[in-house]
């Protein structure tokens, strides 16, 4: 009985201690001279998240900066292999984990990585991450596929029926007056696509949308970068990393930054942060 007793005792103590594991996260903080980013990272990119843990508590991101900057598009830092001297061509990598749901909003935290004609699988950085800015879209140019929108413009403005928008179209480029093309484009997606039998825009969840309509973000690079993470507190540090003076995208005054991450209730987080975990199913 006694053992009977403890067998259970020892399976209690196991089950308990797994679910306290399962109710906590490690919480990032980001600091900067600007100020601290808060920031979690997801469960279902795991490889992307073991990786930026295990370099934050070795303190390897510690002196590295937000070395690239781009107002309106995103914050990119983390470059620990070059801190280390590190030669390029041994820099590690980690496989791509890119999911339909987790998508550049503003906020996001993903991984940056080389393009596609020398990195086809998409693989990431081994270390380099960018913090997501951008800006916000309306629905008609965010589903708008641009290129393909462009390609059967210049097909549609031959036809005779056309020369009036040929004209306009030929007026606004040689003027440069972009956003007015733009707006010329859109106007007249849905008449070309008709007409010409295309399909000239990009499908989006009605999440995507809205979110991209309030919040903004960058969706060109959507299905290209892996999303790993998401800022819950200091995007106001965000803004004022992004709003440094630059020569060619680096800061003019270093901004440097600490990683440093702490393990706590999930429960806490939401109450601190008001960031809500996905249920589970």
């Amino acid at each position: 009985m006694n053992k009977l007793i403890q067998g259970l005792s020892i399976c209690f103590l196991l089950v308990s201690t797994l679910a306290c594991g399962q109710n906590k996260d490690y919480l990032i903080t980001i600091s900067t001279r600007h100020g601290e980013i808060k920031a979690i990272l997801f469960d279902d990119t795991p490889k992307h998240k073991d990786n930026f843990i295990s370099l934050a508590k070795a303190g390897r991101f510690d002196s590295t900066q937000f070395h690239r900057v781009i107002q309106n598009f995103m914050v990119q830092g983390g470059d620990v292999f070059t801190k280390e001297e590190l030669p390029a061509e041994k820099w590690p990598t980690i496989p791509a984990e890119i999911l339909p749901n987790r998508f550049h909003r503003k906020g996001m935290i993903a991984a940056a990585r080389q393009g596609n004609n020398i990195n086809p699988t998409r693989a990431s950085n081994g270390s380099q991450f960018y913090i997501v800015q951008g800006r916000t879209y309306e629905e008609l140019e965010l589903t708008t596929d641009f290129p393909a929108l462009q390609k059967a413009v210049l097909q549609y403005v031959q036809l005779e029926s056309q020369r009036p928008l040929k004209e306009e179209y030929n007026r606004l480029y040689a003027e440069q007056k972009l956003d007015s093309l733009m707006t010329l484009l859109l106007s007249k997606r849905d008449e070309i696509a008709k007409s010409l039998n295309l399909t000239l825009t990009k499908n989006y969840t009605p999440e995507q949308i809205e979110a991209y309509a309030k919040m903004g973000g960058t969706p060109h690079l959507d299905r290209e970068y892996t999303v790993f993470g998401e800022v819950i507190a200091g995007l106001d540090v965000v803004e004022k990393i992004a709003a440094e003076p630059t020569t060619r995208e680096v800061p003019n005054s270093p901004v440097l930054m600490q990683v440093k991450v702490e393990r706590i209730s999930k429960k806490k987080i939401t109450q601190q942060y008001g960031y809500r975990y996905p249920e589970v199913k």
